[in-house]
């Protein structure tokens, strides 16, 4: 667990453009299972996270078309919400920072840590408008 006054600044990078945080593992459920579209962030405290996730995250988000919900757990932080979260992103193992597109509760892109590190945030900004474009 990282110190709260740590993290509260890369929190707030996605909670002011209308991010949700998801703390429970029943606020994962409730955000997932539902119908239509949700955009899920496992964020992180490393330097990919703040360069390249976060940054696209933001960029995807405002997207003409865009998830119904966006959302966010903290790797680090809110283990039960981070574990129940990469739990639907099954089967891909876990990874801080990733990114998943859910459809009426079923995961439908994924973005994972090695597609993160590296690359710009346009291209990942990209390749997540490319799913909103077809998903939402």
């Amino acid at each position: 667990m990282y110190p709260e006054y740590l993290v509260e600044p890369m929190r707030a990078e996605l909670t002011k453009v209308g991010f949700e945080e998801l703390k429970t593992a029943e606020e994962v459920d409730n955000a997932i299972s539902g119908e239509g579209t949700v955009f899920v962030v496992v964020n992180s405290v490393c330097g990919c996270a703040a360069a390249n996730a976060r940054p696209a995250a933001r960029l995807a988000a405002a997207n003409e078309k865009h998830p119904d919900k966006l959302v966010t757990v903290f790797a680090g932080m809110e283990k039960e919400a981070v574990d129940r979260a990469r739990g639907y992103m099954m089967p891909f193992p876990p990874s801080s920072p990733s990114m998943a597109l859910f459809k009426d509760g079923k995961l439908v892109h994924m973005i994972e840590r090695h597609q993160i590190e590296g690359r710009p945030a346009q291209m990942i900004a990209d390749s997540l408008i490319g799913a909103f474009d077809q998903y939402c």
